[in-house]
């Protein structure tokens, strides 16, 4: 251990873990980081670990929000040449796209703050929340293949939802090559009733209201301004996702020794070749797993846009409830990039870490292209929340990608030590937050104090070129799982 004695300043917010720190090897570690917010030496551990992994370029990265996690850190980033590497479902995470989608409306903080309750307890009722519970939506065995291929762009024809919805999702809301052949019989029964569900753990609905704008014009291009109610959605594919990577996890640990002769130091890692069997088939499934996450936060805004029609009893679009966007932080995705004076195919794995593409990409919405693609980044639920825009750093340095969150600091276990529910439930209203949640310990468990300030954390990532901040968001409502 003591891996943090061995980073070396590179640049600004840069640090490398060189390749001769852990036998094995075959890149240096990249941490985005600084002193106040330095990892644990526990998830540097875990970058020197996926550098050890085959066909791996460049570096591997390690996102200001990063802490331990399964295999690879929570906050790790890493690419893999096609023709030799590896895909590894450890990198993706078990919560596959889990992602987070923004929609603005035309209300101010006060008059939302006149019906806050009222609001509060008709947008816990339209969205449920909590571990294994599932929604008034039951799908069946059409529904769940037809979103596993079509993702959000199916739930928009079964009419939850806008045409223009889809303009304003990554991929369209549709990561394509998914085969529901892939997904077992189990993954299909769990995600049966969770669409348009939270979940639990960090995920969350929140009511924000824009409380400060750091770019005027990039802010008014994406239609944000000072005082406005924003609504932030942050789930994933629920049981669905993690079933397909318990199953594809279980199989990469039976072939990658005895078939391929991979060896790894942390069984957590367990992969397979891009290009085997195994490997296909896990891609086809997580694409299936990464589309019903799409599908899941298209029908939470149809209950969202309902909510909000019901207490200001006007028409969604007259509230002026249209996505900002919705990306994926938690996803392995096909990408080219110049590595070395030559261009790449690499199978990126980011595992809680935003894609971040500057302007001029066309994978970027045509109504921000010329600005670049909007990232979201929640915080916790009593400091803030962040809009940023993809600068071209992170093509140079992070292969398009910055942090995803405010990253974990306290285990459940200890930050439920801390506080009563009442205590956190009281400080909460001080500062005029309205929380709803439907478990105890969740309250407990998603202190503020168990994460590091988001605000440190968007710092290091635009001071490093990867993204720049445009708006803070301040919760006024908070539902949880």
């Amino acid at each position: 251990m003591g891996a943090k004695r061995h980073l070396r300043k590179i640049g600004r917010f840069m640090y490398e873990l060189p390749k001769d720190y852990k036998p094995g090897m075959r890149v240096p570690g990249l941490v985005f980081t600084s002193p106040s917010i330095m990892p644990e030496d526990e998830a540097l551990e875990q970058v020197a670990n996926v550098a050890t992994l085959p066909g791996i370029v460049k570096y591997s990265i390690g996102m200001p929000d990063i802490h331990w996690g399964y295999g690879f850190p929570v906050g790790g980033v890493a690419a893999f040449r096609v023709e030799d590497g590896v895909v590894s479902p450890g990198g993706i995470g078990f919560d596959i796209n889990c992602g987070v989608r923004l929609i603005k409306t035309n209300l101010f903080e006060e008059e939302v703050r006149e019906v806050a309750d009222r609001l509060a307890n008709k947008l816990y009722a339209y969205v449920p929340s909590g571990v294994g519970v599932g929604g008034p939506f039951r799908a069946s065995k059409k529904d769940l293949e037809g979103v596993s291929h079509e993702g959000a762009a199916y739930m928009v024809r079964l009419g939850y939802g806008w045409e223009e919805d889809l303009n304003f999702i990554e991929e369209g809301g549709r990561i394509k090559g998914a085969d529901f052949s892939k997904v077992s019989r189990r993954a299909r029964q769990r995600g049966a009733d969770q669409l348009g569900t939270l979940g639990s753990g960090n995920h969350f609905l929140e009511v924000q209201v824009v409380d400060k704008v750091y770019d005027r014009y990039v802010a008014e291009r994406f239609g944000l301004f000072k005082g406005q109610v924003v609504v932030m959605v942050h789930c994933g594919s629920r049981g669905f996702g993690h079933q397909i990577a318990d199953d594809y996890i279980s199989v990469m640990l039976s072939v990658m020794k005895s078939k391929y002769r991979i060896d790894v130091p942390d069984k957590q890692l367990a992969c397979a070749p891009i290009t085997s069997k195994e490997g296909r088939d896990y891609l086809k499934a997580m694409a299936s797993a990464a589309n019903y996450a799409f599908a899941n936060r298209q029908l939470i805004t149809f209950n969202v846009r309902r909510a909000f029609e019901e207490v200001f009893k006007r028409p969604a679009d007259e509230l002026g409830m249209h996505l900002l966007y919705d990306v994926a932080h938690n996803i392995a995705k096909f990408e080219r990039y110049e590595i070395d004076g030559r261009v790449v195919d690499v199978l990126v794995h980011r595992k809680g870490a935003t894609r971040a593409f500057p302007a001029g990409r066309p994978e970027i919405p045509e109504a921000y292209r010329d600005v670049g693609q909007p990232v979201i980044i929640p915080g916790d639920m009593g400091r803030y929340s962040f809009v940023l825009v993809g600068k071209p750093g992170s093509l140079e340095k992070s292969f398009g990608s910055t942090c995803h969150g405010a990253g974990r600091v306290l285990s459940r276990r200890k930050a439920k030590k801390m506080f009563s529910v009442g205590e956190v439930t009281r400080r909460l209203r001080e500062k005029g937050i309205v929380l709803r949640a439907s478990s105890r310990a969740t309250i407990l468990e998603e202190i503020p104090e168990a994460y590091k300030d988001a605000e440190e954390v968007v710092k290091v990532v635009e001071g490093a070129g990867l993204s720049k901040i445009i708006t803070r968001n301040r919760p006024v409502i908070v539902v949880k799982g």
